[in-house]
């Protein structure tokens, strides 16, 4: 894409978005870099779980309960038709949702969600079309390109986060269903990243693409929730952030191959006080770039590249459900880590996802009943 275009497409984006904000009430929250303004986009969304930016300005955007709509002007639209089954089961639901790189001409979206089966439900990688008409929008051609090969019953840790590769390739997170020993069979999905392309098959550089020594679409092991995930243009590479236990939260940054260590290793506790494997090192398990202890819940997150924020370039933006804040972690020009800022302590509640704009500004949503869209711009000078 030429420069002129780009400028020209994100001015109109800046433009469509700014009319789409329809808050009651902005108000500032002075950071340590910068103030920043804070407006709802949108309410009344059933537990919002995860955003995409449409190239007219609207936004696209999941609800757990099982519900894909299209938020234009302020405005929700009804139920998108044609969304496929959803085992909505505690932590479980309609997830994640990214657009194909070819968007704008194909209509394509990558989606996730908990998807019934035979023995409960595990997560599903799915592609469709989306198309939109003056009587609303649907799915069409809808194929599941990944399938969570043992299902469960059980309610929690679906992971679930999409990230599509600038070649194109597709990275998912795949929680351990909160059974951990399941995060070390390298003949199970669940504990891990997959990588695939974008019509299901397996990459021939994937570390197991054989199938010798683990299942070919393996990307990594040991992970426990990772509900984080994006593509990190400073080390040009996949990071994850993931749910510890009792402690351990942590930021990792996926080889191939690599293994991540829970249950065996990790920098958190059992709920129930109990040590859990051999500790926080061990042979043969990496070691997480950055770990929270307390546990902060970490759910969305983003790598912050954008215009409006020039302080915060290169510093990695993580929700927090459980304190109800945003965190920002500093990091050098290197992409390494060196401190955190924690923002909005408890004013907007369970923060779900963060999503940078075409135009700079930040995406928050909240994991609510009554769940909303925030978005935070630069305040002005006076």
């Amino acid at each position: 894409m030429n420069s002129g275009f780009r400028a020209l497409s994100v001015s109109v984006f800046t433009t469509l978005i700014a009319a789409s904000c329809v808050t009651a009430s902005a108000k500032d929250f002075k950071t340590e870099k910068v103030t920043v303004s804070t407006e709802t986009v949108a309410g009344s969304l059933n537990h919002p779980w995860s955003l995409a930016f449409l190239p007219d300005g609207a936004l696209l955007v999941t609800e757990r309960v099982g519900n894909m709509r299209i938020i234009t002007n302020g405005k929700v639209s009804e139920p998108i038709a044609n969304v496929p089954k959803v085992a909505v089961m505690g932590q479980g639901g309609l997830l994640d949702v990214a657009l194909a790189p070819d968007f704008p001409t194909s209509g394509g979206i990558y989606f996730t969600y908990s998807q019934p089966g035979k023995g409960g439900a595990g997560t599903a990688l799915a592609s469709a079309k989306l198309v939109r008409d003056q009587n609303g929008a649907a799915l069409e051609d809808v194929s599941v390109l990944v399938s969570m090969n043992r299902k469960s019953r059980r309610g929690q840790h679906f992971g679930s986060r999409i990230v599509v590769a600038p070649d194109g390739k597709l990275f998912v997170t795949m929680g351990e269903r909160g059974e951990q020993r399941r995060a070390q069979d390298f003949r199970d999905h669940a504990g891990s990243v997959l990588r695939i392309n974008a019509d299901g098959s397996i990459p021939a550089d994937n570390p197991f693409a054989d199938g010798k020594l683990g299942l070919p679409e393996l990307w990594s092991k040991g992970h426990r929730n990772p509900q984080g995930a994006f593509w990190d243009p400073v080390t040009q590479s996949l990071w994850t952030v993931e749910h510890g236990a009792m402690g351990g939260d942590e930021v990792n940054q996926p080889q191939p191959g690599k293994n991540y260590g829970w249950p065996v290793i990790t920098y958190g506790k059992d709920y129930s006080g109990a040590k859990i494997g051999k500790g926080t090192a061990a042979k043969g398990y990496e070691q997480p770039l950055y770990y929270w202890d307390p546990s902060i819940a970490p759910s969305g997150a983003a790598v912050y590249e954008g215009a409006m924020f020039p302080e915060w370039k290169g510093d990695l933006l993580v929700g927090s459900l459980k304190f109800e804040l945003l965190s920002r972690l500093d990091r050098d020009e290197k992409g390494v880590i060196t401190g955190e800022e924690r923002i909005f302590d408890g004013e907007f509640g369970r923060i779900r996802d963060v999503r940078v704009a075409p135009d700079g500004s930040v995406y928050l949503l909240t994991d609510e009943s009554n769940g909303e869209i925030i978005r935070l711009s630069r305040t002005p000078q006076t």
